[in-house]
């Protein structure tokens, strides 16, 4: 009996909740992991509890089992489903413990307001990574796209995509947009200067982020882009156009206005190009 947790996906039965469920099967399988379909009552504003809450128990159990059969029959895995209930966020986080992803799809309808505030919420809040599955094609996809932003915090994302993209036999991504500065002249140097001698120092920080990754993964090829016109996010969702899957972290923290990863996720799930994966960041600690 395996001890390893399972995959969780969230759904309401939109197309694209159908989508994230197909996905996370797909994913368990490969991994070898059972997969826990979970579908939230949000209870908060039923004012008498009876006999509306029970009404749409009944209506949430039986969208769990049409969607646990969908899946069922196509994929060797072992599938559960779990009814929870109370604010949509805040149970798939707590819930986020028992698992080893928890899944969610691009629609506004399971979450609830805007997906993006939704998704990060989640994704702040939850103790593992969130994939955030749209209804794209991903027939003939390859390639992981990881973004970054120099921190140490951020090399945990990078982690995370380089073990995805080994596993999988993808080529690894590393983007790192930074906004340069105004083309003026500053501190004497002529406006070439100082944006070159930037340039120079981030693709030092790029190289640095990505350091390590031949020798724990020598078979992963990695293609490392210092992004320099363009804005973070529409930088991401330009690489990861035919990607199989962006990774980001959930926050980030910035030095020359380098790549915010909170508000960077919230506009790259806006403009959701692929699966992507919200990282789960722990702070580093300092160590004497």
């Amino acid at each position: 009996m395996t001890t390893r947790k399972p995959i969780a996906v969230a759904t309401n039965e939109s197309p694209q909740s159908q989508a994230a469920v197909l996905w996370a099967a797909r994913r368990a399988e490969r991994a070898g992991l059972p997969l826990v379909v979970l579908h939230v009552v949000d209870d908060r504003w039923v004012a008498e509890p009876y006999p509306w809450i029970g009404v749409m128990e009944e209506a949430g159990d039986r969208l769990l089992q049409t969607a646990a059969g969908r899946v069922r029959d196509a994929f060797p895995i072992a599938i559960t489903t779990r009814l929870l209930t109370g604010g949509i966020g805040r149970s798939l986080a707590k819930y986020s413990a028992k698992a080893s992803m928890l899944v969610i799809g691009s629609g506004t309808g399971h979450l609830g307001g805007s997906l993006a505030d939704r998704a990060l919420q989640v994704a702040a809040s939850s103790k593992v990574p969130v994939a955030v599955v749209g209804t794209q094609d991903l027939e003939g996809r390859s390639g992981v796209v990881v973004g970054v932003d120099g921190s140490k915090e951020a090399t945990q994302a990078v982690a995370f995509a380089a073990a995805e993209a080994d596993r999988e036999g993808d080529e690894l991504t590393v983007v790192y947009a930074i906004i340069a500065p105004d083309r003026v002249v500053d501190a004497g140097l002529t406006s070439t200067s100082l944006a070159e001698l930037i340039a120079d120092e981030e693709r030092l920080v790029l190289a640095e982020t990505v350091a390590g990754l031949k020798e724990d993964y020598p078979g992963l090829q990695v293609h490392q882009v210092l992004e320099t016109e363009r804005g973070p996010v529409e930088a991401l969702v330009d690489a990861a156009m035919n990607a199989r899957m962006l990774v980001v972290g959930n926050r980030g923290r910035g030095a020359i206005q380098r790549l915010l990863l909170g508000s960077t996720a919230h506009g790259v799930l806006r403009h959701l190009p692929c699966p992507t994966v919200i990282t789960r960041i722990q702070a580093s600690k300092n160590k004497n």
